[in-house]
């Protein structure tokens, strides 16, 4: 029968099961934490404990909000004639601090990965395709990674949405192959949107 874990221990359990994150660097956010204030550290907590209490999805783009509808799904002044669809909320963050995007979104939760176990009942598309066939939907804008998931998700989409008639586009390539929207410079971001192209 083995002892309880050390409250140092729990912490360094938990932080190593964050993306990105594994023993070493957990271990050394534990240490670093410990030598924070105690005010600091009840900040910390306080933002935590907001997250599990206030924080959903958005009922209508499945955005990570305090209110539902989430601030951009509720704004007249926004294009909700232009969906743009991105995989993730870190990528819908992306795309707004461009400020070249005025539509509203539609976040995916994830893109198609066999690998991963992923599939198309994991991702919101058939509340893609109901907004599309409920609202009137100019453009759907793919905003995905340049990645194999990314393009088999854009391919999927694109397909279930033919019947409807609605403009398909995709970002245009200044973003590399490969690489993750999120971390895409804004220049780049704002080019590619604007030069998109109809899939």
């Amino acid at each position: 029968m083995g002892t309880e874990k050390s409250a140092v221990e729990k912490l360094i359990g938990e932080l190593a099961k964050l993306p990105g994150i594994g023993i070493r660097t957990a271990t050394r956010l534990t240490y670093h934490l410990l030598n924070r204030d105690k005010e600091d550290l009840e900040y910390l907590i306080d933002a935590l404990r907001g997250i599990i209490e206030r924080a959903e999805f958005c009922s209508i783009c499945f955005n990570i909000t305090e209110t539902d509808p989430c601030a951009i799904c509720s704004n007249s002044k926004r294009d909700h004639r232009t969906i743009c669809v991105v995989s993730q909320p870190q990528d819908l963050t992306a795309i707004e601090a461009t400020q070249a995007f005025e539509g509203v979104y539609h976040v995916l939760g994830g893109l198609l990965d066999a690998l991963a176990g992923v599939d198309i009942g994991d991702l919101k598309i058939a509340e893609l395709k109901n907004r599309v066939d409920r609202d009137e939907i100019d453009e759907v804008i793919l905003a995905l990674d340049p990645t194999a998931e990314g393009e088999t998700t854009a391919r999927y989409i694109a397909k279930v949405l033919k019947p409807t008639g609605v403009k398909v586009t995709i970002l245009a390539r200044g973003i590399s192959a490969g690489s993750v929207l999120e971390f895409a410079d804004k220049k780049t971001l704002t080019s590619a949107l604007q030069n998109r192209i109809e899939i």
